[in-house]
């Protein structure tokens, strides 16, 4: 008897946000459905990121909430639909993706703000 062992095939990722705002400290909580990264404090020019293994059969979800004085998004930051390295550059307008194997930005997501009660 032959016993063939399955192992999952995975893909080495890397996601990494970028504080390009111009002139504010942005706030960045990205998390999948087992793992909490934590609020993140990105100074202006700066970035953060995280490595893992994506499963290529597409279950892989990041998503990251933004935060910056009045204004929040959301946006996925990786999913079993992209494919490789994710980058993300935050703008006074939004969130700009890419992927290291095209040069070209698209906007993601617009900020929204939000409403202080008084």
């Amino acid at each position: 008897m032959v016993v063939i062992a399955s192992r999952r095939s995975v893909l080495a990722t890397r996601v990494q946000v970028s504080n390009q705002l111009s002139s504010k400290i942005l706030i960045a909580h990205c998390r999948s459905k087992d793992d909490d990264l934590g609020a993140r404090v990105i100074i202006v020019g700066k970035d953060t990121g995280w490595s893992f293994e994506a499963d290529i059969s597409g279950v892989t979800l990041f998503w990251c909430n933004l935060a910056v004085e009045d204004k929040r998004l959301s946006f996925t930051a990786f999913d079993g639909d992209m494919y490789g390295d994710q980058f993300w550059d935050v703008r006074d307008d939004g969130v700009y993706g890419t992927t290291k194997f095209t040069n070209a930005r698209y906007l993601e997501r617009e900020w929204r703000r939000i409403q202080r009660l008084n």
